[in-house]
């Protein structure tokens, strides 16, 4: 075939591809030989083929030969429908007119027939720019959002720049999620990455290009190379691929938007890198078959072994991304089965000359990287729009594929046969076994082993009375509790208490009986009755003998019943067993594929998030790629968030790479050194230079952000400075000149006390501290009253520790915490060291206004004189330093935790959720240092997430009014409060009740997905949704902390400790939600 001859088959067969993507899209049919045929029938006629199809759309229509032998093309399945609209001649379809309907569909076509011919770029062309648009105007709507929404970038360089040998993200420039998860799968295999870096555009590049694609895809080639080199060599945490983007919005012309699956962004992008690597292909092979590394590396060849009404055909067809329908099957062997056999195959293997049709398909060829589309979304008929499927779908990190190649094609058929058996038999058993489990012929089922044992108690009961009605009390009041005892029976009468079966015997003797024969009980299946209810219902008349046959027959039914149950079940484990074993031999695991990347959607069908999960085989470990977060991950993460079932995130698409073919994955090394090339030195020279200049750039930025922090510094200084020497003038004009001689050690810079325990006034924190210092000096001095003020000094500190470290040591409950009344208590509980205590509780003794007695004065002198003398090697004022910041921290934390509660509380939750916010915040640092450091986590995490619920529900009841007043408020709320929290609560994975509440909260948003709304909140709810579902914990920008108010010690220790007492009268925190 010449290369005319094969462009021309090419173009006919896309062509026939867009009709077929037409004909669905109108329709919702997706069984593409139910496509073809309509198209034979019609000749080619899309009107025709739709009134076939929707007049026949209650039976299935015959296929005939030609139709079926018709096989699919490179192309095909890299083509998938996208929608198109007529936006102008508007048709009234409420009626039952069918003619109306036919001529929307006609006009529906026309319109995108025209479009097709007038400028050559097809409807999915034109669909995909739509998104793109939209993206690219995100992007600049972005530059005027503001800094409380979770993706803009921080103003400080340095919080961009990349840690050393970690990945490089990828900015989200507006909706283009889709766009990272692809291109970061595609970049982490080694060999697609160097095809891509170091490929050279064709030397006729500078002229210019021939045709479209080349104008579309040389410069789109360009582009990539350089967002490939920054993700080897930048220095930035993230870079932006707006360049790329622009690049894909420029090849296509529409001012619409339109949200599409994210598979047509794929196909298109390696159609696109298919082609480009196709020009330079047939460039440097001038004469020869050109190779397309693209083909080689994506590309597999599958053989379609069919029968069709009673004639065998064979043919090859070629495929990229195979896809795999997920609805209906638990896991990916299961969905392969099901997709490599199409109709009714019985006679593939008969000699008869059957009617029936149906085809095999066998892997002839797979390509090195096999890339498996999973079909999460389904159009409903009914509903007239797009769900997406949450069937949980299990994969596995290792897939064998020998049993669907061809060449094992007759042992796969022999063990399909033989599973087919087993699996029938084991329908058999099931059914049985269901039997023997849900026994009965009403609606309510039970065990058969149970019902027995119940049958048995029955019969063994004894009653208390001759009717279940003669003991009740019909005047007692129906609220009454306290049961009457009967009065003794008198010698002359009967008791009317019960009688034994044959008529005789106490009520004595039948409640011994009663007694010998103690009933099993059993948990699961039977409930206890509580004691005030009434007795168990007993047989009125049994004889002993009929007693004793039925409990001996009763006992072995049931054991005969447990038997086979047993027997049943352990025969069904047997046959699972089997059939999961049947491909384990050894020739039948010499196709290993391991799984490369998984591209994760959350949401649902028209709103949503996108993430890949990748494997990094240098570390031997799972890397999480969401957008501008690239962390480290593991397989149960993947798992929890790739399987689906569990929440609105699954699989969409898996990536595999063949086992046996290291270089796809293997790092390039030094030829002459044998070093492994990381970094820039991967790089060709042009690229080299490329990233090299936007590093300087980088580092540009972060001098000049230096530069202006130490300018700011500096001023802050200077104005500090200034404050400080106008209120030294100050003092000096108002203070009285002082007579004492100056000390040369009084020149030294002033020792500053702590601020909680500052000293300027006796009131306050200073008055408590002032009050515990002078009880400690007199209890020392009236134990010795001639000892001199160092003595008095060093018995009253030891007085006072004493006092600290039993408060300490008590077991308090959280509303008597006594680490906010004293600091030395919070050193106690954390260990700090002892020079640090020492120092700290000399320092409350060097109060100036420590009382007015002589003897408090001349402690004090003493006090400070010792300061004066502690030498630096002897305390590290540092340390000295960093302990007292973390008791500021805490008592800070306690302050926001105490008014967050009181504002929770008073429900008033908008204002409250930052005090929480941030309480949490400061406490999880205490809590790194030591686990004494801070205030119970889980209260904290309890009510931050609960105040984010509540935020959450009052925003979408606002939502739900419709007015557009209350719906901009709901939504300020979530944009402003509630989704920048949300990363908060995902950076920490492992806390279940938060990663619950986020889902709670995004479940109840993507509910209205399926509600009619006015086209103003679909499109608000649209913009909206994406937000929220943005999966990254990058904490980008956050609200200030709010000011917190100055509390005294004794002030903040009963206020945190009412606060907590609440809290304890209501329902436990640590029940959580």
């Amino acid at each position: 075939m010449t290369v005319e001859q094969n462009v021309l088959q090419q173009h006919s067969q896309k062509h026939q591809q867009t009709l077929l993507n037409q004909l669905r899209e109108v329709t919702g049919t997706t069984d593409v030989q139910l496509l073809q045929q309509a198209l034979q029938v019609s000749n080619g006629d899309l009107v025709e083929a739709v009134a076939f199809l929707t007049e026949k759309n209650a039976k299935v229509p015959q296929q005939d030969e030609a139709t079926y032998y018709q096989t699919a093309q490179i192309t095909n399945d890299r083509y998938i429908s996208v929608g198109s609209q007529a936006d102008t001649n508007v048709i009234d379809l409420t009626g039952d007119d069918k003619d109306d309907l036919q001529r929307a569909i006609a006009l529906s076509l026309e319109e995108s027939n025209r479009a097709f011919r007038e400028t050559g770029i097809t409807d999915e062309e034109q669909a995909i720019s739509r998104v793109l648009e939209a993206s690219i105007a995100e992007n600049k709507a972005s530059l005027k959002r503001t800094h409380t929404e979770v993706w803009s970038d921080s103003p400080n360089p340095h919080e961009r720049k990349r840690m050393e040998n970690c990945p490089v993200g990828l900015k989200n420039v507006g909706n283009t999620c889709w766009f990272s998860a692809v291109i970061q799968s595609l970049f982490n295999l080694l060999e697609f990455q160097r095809l891509v870096l170091h490929y050279s555009p064709p030397a006729r590049m500078q002229d210019l290009p021939r045709n479209q694609k080349e104008h579309r895809n040389l410069p789109f080639m360009q582009e990539l190379r350089h967002l490939f080199s920054l993700l080897v060599g930048s220095k930035r945490k993230y870079v932006d691929p707006s360049g790329a983007v622009e690049i894909l919005k420029d090849a296509f012309k529409s001012s619409e938007s339109q949200q599409q699956d994210v598979s047509e962004f794929t196909h298109k992008l390696l159609d696109w890198l298919e082609d480009a690597f196709q020009i330079k292909a047939e460039e440097d092979r001038e004469g020869e078959k050109p190779k397309n590394p693209m083909v080689e590396l994506f590309y597999g060849r599958f053989l379609a072994v069919g029968v069709l009404e009673g004639k065998k055909f064979e043919n090859t067809e070629m495929f990229g991304q195979y896809p795999l329908q997920v609805n209906g099957f638990k896991d990916l062997h299961e969905c392969l089965e099901a997709a490599m056999i199409e109709g009714e195959i019985e006679s593939l293997h008969s000699a008869e000359n059957s009617a029936k049709s149906g085809q095999e398909h066998w892997f002839t060829e797979l390509p090195p990287v096999l890339t498996f589309e999973l079909s999460r979304f389904e159009f409903n008929q009914a509903l007239g729009r797009p769900e997406k499927i949450h069937n949980k779908l299990e994969f596995p990190s290792m897939l064998y594929m020998d049993r669907y190649m061809d060449r094992n094609r007759e042992i796969t058929r022999i063990k399909r046969e033989e599973i087919r058996r087993l699996k029938e038999h084991l329908t058999v058993l099931q059914q049985r076994l269901e039997r023997y489990l849900s026994y009965g012929s009403g609606p309510k089922r039970f065990p058969l082993a149970d019902v027995l044992q119940y049958a048995m108690e029955f019969a063994s009961s004894k009653p208390v009375c001759t009717s279940p009605v003669e003991d009740i009390d019909t005047t007692a009041p129906p609220g009454g509790t306290i049961a009457q005892l009967p009065p003794p029976a008198s010698a002359g009468e009967q008791p009317d208490a019960c009688v034994s079966a044959e008529g005789s015997g106490s009520g004595l003797q039948a409640s011994q009986q009663q007694q010998q024969r103690v009933s099993i009980h059993k948990p699961f299946t039977q409930s206890r009755v509580p004691p005030d209810l009434p007795m168990h219902p007993a047989p009125r008349h049994i004889t002993e003998e009929e007693l004793r046959v039925l409990e001996s027959c009763l006992h072995r039914w049931r054991s005969e019943v447990e038997n086979d149950t047993r027997d049943l079940q352990a025969s069904i484990s047997r046959i699972h067993r089997t059939i999961e074993l049947m491909y384990s031999d050894k020739s039948m695991m010499q196709v290993p594929y391991r799984l490369h990347a998984v591209l994760v959607h959350e949401g649902q069908a028209n709103a949503g998030h996108y993430w890949a999960y990748i494997y990094d085989r240098h570390h031997q470990r799972w890397m999480k790629y969401n957008d501008i977060a690239v962390t480290k991950s593991s397989w149960e993460e993947l798992v929890r968030d790739s399987f689906g079932g569990y929440r609105n995130a699954s699989a969409y698409c898996l990536m595999y790479i063949d086992d046996k073919k290291p270089f796809l994955i293997q790092e390039e090394f030094d030829k002459e050194t044998g070093q492994m090339l990381s970094g820039l030195d991967k790089l060709p020279p042009d690229l080299k230079v490329f990233v090299e200049a936007d590093n300087k750039l980088f580092e540009r930025e972060m001098e000049e952000w230096d530069a202006l922090q130490a300018r700011k510094l500096q001023q802050e200084k200077l104005a500090l400075a200034a404050a400080a020497a106008a209120a030294a003038a100050a003092s000096v004009a108002v203070q009285p000149m002082s007579t004492e001689p100056c000390s040369p050690d009084n020149t030294a810079a002033p020792q500053h006390d702590p601020e909680y325990m500052e000293q300027q006034s006796p009131s306050g924190d200073s008055k408590h501290l002032q009050e515990d210092t002078e009880r400690a000096i007199s209890k020392a001095a009236a134990e010795h009253d001639e000892k001199s003020p160092e003595a008095l000094l060093n018995t009253a500190m030891k007085v006072e520790y004493t006092r600290l470290l039993r408060l300490a040591q008590e077991d308090t409950p959280p509303e008597r915490d006594y680490r906010l009344q004293h600091v030395i208590v919070f050193f106690i509980h954390n260990e700090a060291p002892k020079k640090i205590v020492e120092r700290t509780l000399l320092m409350q003794f060097a109060d100036r206004n420590l009382g007015f007695d002589e003897r408090c004065k001349s402690i004090m002198k003493v006090a400070r004189a010792k300061l004066e003398l502690i030498k630096p090697d002897e305390v590290n004022m540092e340390e000295y330093e960093m302990w007292h910041q973390d008791y500021r921290i805490f008592r800070e934390t306690s302050v926001f935790l105490l008014i967050g509660l009181e504002l929770f509380m008073k429900k008033s939750f908008v204002e409250a959720l930052m005090y929480l916010i941030y309480a949490y915040q400061y406490n999880k640092e205490l809590l790194a240092k030591g686990p004494y450091r801070g205030h119970d986590e889980e209260l904290i995490a309890h009510y931050r997430r609960e105040c984010l619920l509540k935020l959450n529900e009052y925003a979408a009841a606002l939502f739900e009014t419709g007015e557009e007043a209350k719906v901009n408020t709901g939504l300020s709320i979530m944009n402003d409060l509630v989704v920048p929290c949300l990363p908060l609560l995902l950076v920490d994975e492992m806390e279940e009740k938060d990663m619950v509440a986020v889902e709670d909260m995004r479940n109840r948003w993507c509910s209205y997905l399926g509600q009619e709304m006015e086209p103003n909140l679909q499109e608000k709810l649209t913009d909206f949704l994406p937000k929220l579902l943005d999966c990254s914990t990058e904490i980008k920008s956050f609200h200030e902390p709010p000011k917190l108010p100055s509390y005294s010690t004794l002030e903040l220790f009963e206020r945190f400790g009412r606060v907590m007492t609440s809290l304890t009268m209501g329902r436990t925190p640590a029940d959580g939600r």
